[in-house]
This record gives structure tokens, C-alpha cells and sequence, in this order.
């Protein structure tokens, strides 16, 4: 995470924010908003400090919390006009610069990473398989020997 955030660094750090605020802002932008709990689970943010990244945030102008209207101990959270106007001047160049990043990337190379992603996914979520786009009953793929841990 810390190569991609030193790649994508410079649009971010133009704009005057943090990678967790960006994160918050690039999960934000293109939707009408969410709570905090949905926002917790599609960032990398833990729950106590994305409080703190959405009142900068916030205190910058770039969102708007307002009250969940169907449980006042929650919080609804939207990208402001400000906010949207740095979704759309930054995304994109995060965007470009990770696109530069699979220039050299043949439809092999992707088929492979597609693979050991979604391998990496089902270890994670520990459900045998349901979604790695393989047939019913099949196996995961061995784990490859560079990746397997050594005694």
C-alpha cells in the first residue's frame, strides 16, 4: 500500500490532502454518500480514525455529516460541490498513474494477477472457493512455491 501511496502521492498531496482523506473522497466520489459503517468497510480505515479524517474533511469543506435519518446515532457523509470538484480533478490522475503501472502488463500477465488475486481473496474470506469464478467443486490453486512459507 505504501509504493501505490508514494506513486499516487503527488495529485494528492497538490490538493492539500492525506491518503486517508483521498480514500475517503475517492470512495465517496460518483455515489449520493454513505455511513460511516459503509465507509469503514470500503476503506482502509479503521473506525476510530476515519471519525477524525471525515472532520478535516469536513472543516476543509470537502463533506457534508448529517444525521442518519433512520438512526440518530449514525452519521450519513457526502462529498459537498468542493469536494466533488476534487474527486474529479484527482481521481483521474490516480487513475493515469496507476494505469502507467501495467503498460508493460501482457494478457498473460493480467490472467495470472487476476488469478493469484482472486486465490488471495478466497484465503481471506476463507470460503473455499465461492467466488473465484471457478466451476462448482473445483479446487483453489496451489499456492505457488515463492509464496509458500518457509520452515
Amino acid at each position: 500500500m505504501q509504493g501505490f501511496e508514494r506513486v499516487s502521492g503527488d495529485a494528492v498531496r497538490q490538493n492539500g490532502l492525506t491518503h486517508a482523506q483521498f480514500d475517503i473522497i475517492a470512495t465517496l466520489g460518483n455515489t449520493a454518500g454513505m455511513s460511516y459503517k459503509k465507509l469503514g468497510e470500503r476503506t482502509l480505515i479503521t473506525k476510530g480514525t476515519l471519525t477524525g479524517v471525515i472532520e478535516r474533511l469536513e472543516q476543509k469543506g470537502l463533506v457534508l455529516r448529517e444525521r442518519s435519518c433512520d438512526d440518530k446515532r449514525s452519521f450519513f457523509v457526502r462529498l459537498t460541490p468542493a469536494g466533488d470538484r476534487v474527486f474529479c480533478d484527482v481521481f483521474p490522475k490516480v487513475i493515469a498513474r496507476g494505469k502507467e503501472l501495467f503498460t508493460a502488463y501482457s494478457d498473460a500477465d493480467f490472467a495470472a494477477l487476476e488469478q493469484a488475486l482472486g486465490l488471495l481473496r478466497t484465503r481471506i474470506r476463507g470460503d473455499g472457493g465461492s467466488d473465484t469464478g471457478a466451476a462448482a467443486g473445483d479446487s483453489p490453486a496451489p499456492i505457488p512455491s515463492h509464496l509458500k512459507e518457509t520452515p
